[in-house]
């Protein structure tokens, strides 16, 4: 359940990284609005899923999930590089969390 939340937490992270790149420098309400909501149910999923996982576990594997989340959309929606180094530096991130899932006894 705990994997679960972060899950969830982490495509909430997604969700406000998106909406502060559409708030234009928190110069337009409904996304920022949307940003700060989206913060506080991801960091709210986070906090409940650290209740039975590693701190060190939980948070890599949520800020990779943002990570990787975000560079996705930054290429599919924004029309982003989508450059073969960019692309190895996304499959690192992705290996490593599936190590760190791997490696935690949770």
């Amino acid at each position: 359940m705990a994997y679960l939340l972060l899950l969830v937490a982490g495509l909430l992270e997604v969700g406000w990284a998106f909406s502060m790149k559409l708030s234009d420098g928190f110069s337009r309400l409904g996304p920022t609005i949307l940003t700060f909501a989206l913060m506080a149910a991801s960091f709210a999923l986070l906090s409940l899923a650290m209740r039975s996982l590693p701190l060190g576990t939980a948070y890599a594997i949520w800020t990779g999930i943002g990570a990787l989340g975000a560079f996705l959309v930054g290429i599919l929606i924004l029309g982003e590089s989508a450059s073969p180094m960019r692309l190895l530096a996304a499959a690192l991130i992705l290996g490593g969390l599936v190590l760190m899932k791997l490696s935690s006894s949770s």
